[in-house]
């Protein structure tokens, strides 16, 4: 099993979205999670140390979660899906998107 960890700002559409997808996957544990402060769910260290894989939609995410948890990323691996904040949860866009990039990151 791979522990997955999704990350947009709010964790309103485009993670949650991912962490709903993907929660089926039998190989996969999922979560999901937000950088800002008023996120539905805020990124903890704890996600940070229970995360395998790291998928953040946005540059800015990456950026965000590298300032706050430096020292412990060094071994994790970070994904940027470049998936822009347009898009409501669960849109059958985002759905095709989240399905084909990491569908093809994860090898399924």
């Amino acid at each position: 099993m791979r522990n997955i960890l999704f990350i947009c700002s709010k964790n309103q559409w485009r993670s949650p979205t991912a962490e709903n997808i993907w929660r089926k996957h039998p190989d996969l544990n999922v979560r999901s999670a937000g950088t800002n402060t008023k996120a539905r769910k805020t990124v903890s260290s704890t996600d940070i140390t229970w995360a395998d894989i790291i998928f953040v939609m946005e540059e800015k995410h990456k950026n965000r979660l590298k300032a706050d948890f430096s020292r412990m990323l060094t071994h994790k691996t970070i994904h940027v899906l470049d998936i822009p904040d347009e898009y409501q949860y669960m849109d059958s866009d985002l759905i095709d998107e989240l399905e084909s990039s990491v569908g093809s990151i994860l090898g399924l």
